[in-house]
């Protein structure tokens, strides 16, 4: 798909992967709706700049993208402003450090709200948004998952279920889509510079780092470019890729 003029919809837009993956899009000649869920002033800083480095539009919205009426709300805003949505990146997601061993700590409340904001916040966006992708020139949806979704490892057991979850969501809607939406998915190991890695000890960050082949943190760059490339991909469906230093072997 030709990305330039394209419209593309990045939840999680204000954190640093979020940022990262819109100007991505900018830069590559997309415009740009960026949604994030209380700040919506940080997301209409970035979307100010973006919008002065590139020809394209960039836009903030605000919503809980894991309530369906919200999601529905948004729908209805990002095509009264754009007319159309071509690409979907479904990159909000949170965490919270519980040690696997702790399950005590891994309370229902807990372990509902990540599952929910992970998985259900994704469906329900593709749900909202697949109309509008299938019916355009090619629509593209892009999960942001993590190499937490493969092996059993990450921020919490939650966090990891949520992931492993997304992943096989990524397969389940290529089907369901197909052939007018391709899906795919982009799985990061440990990056610096997101509310994620904030989120970690500074021995889990060690081990993240130096368990990897390349011993270094993922560059965001990097999982941005994946995602363009799925975007432009006009055969590629039902894959994620993980772009993680060489962590997760497969």
């Amino acid at each position: 798909m030709d990305i330039i003029g394209s419209v593309a919809v990045v939840t999680g837009g204000t954190g640093g992967r979020g940022k990262t993956i819109g100007a991505a899009l900018a830069r590559n000649g997309a415009h740009v709706a960026l949604v994030c869920q209380s700040s919506l002033s940080l997301a209409e800083d970035i979307a100010r700049q973006l919008t002065a480095d590139h020809s394209g539009r960039v836009l903030a919205f605000s919503t809980d993208h894991s309530n369906p009426d919200a999601v529905d709300h948004l729908r209805h805003e990002i095509l009264d402003a754009f007319g159309t949505v071509d690409v979907l990146v479904n990159n909000a997601a949170i965490n919270q450090w519980v040690p696997f061993t702790d399950l005590e700590a891994m309370t229902p409340e807990l372990w509902n709200r990540i599952v929910h904001t992970n998985v259900t916040g994704a469906f329900l966006c593709s749900r909202a948004f697949a109309p509008a992708l299938s019916s355009g020139r090619g629509g593209r949806i892009i999960n942001i998952s993590s190499i937490a979704g493969f092996d059993a490892q990450g921020s919490s057991i939650a966090y990891a279920v949520s992931k492993a979850a997304l992943n096989h969501l990524t397969r389940c809607l290529a089907v369901a889509l197909a052939p007018d939406v391709l899906v795919n998915g982009v799985a990061p190991g440990y990056m610096e510079g997101t509310r994620m890695s904030a989120n970690l000890p500074p021995e889990r960050v060690a081990f993240s780092i130096g368990s990897s082949l390349l011993q270094r943190s993922t560059s965001r760059d990097d999982v941005a470019d994946q995602v363009i490339a799925f975007i432009r991909s006009n055969s590629a469906t039902s894959q994620t890729v993980c772009v993680d230093s060489g962590r997760y072997l497969h």
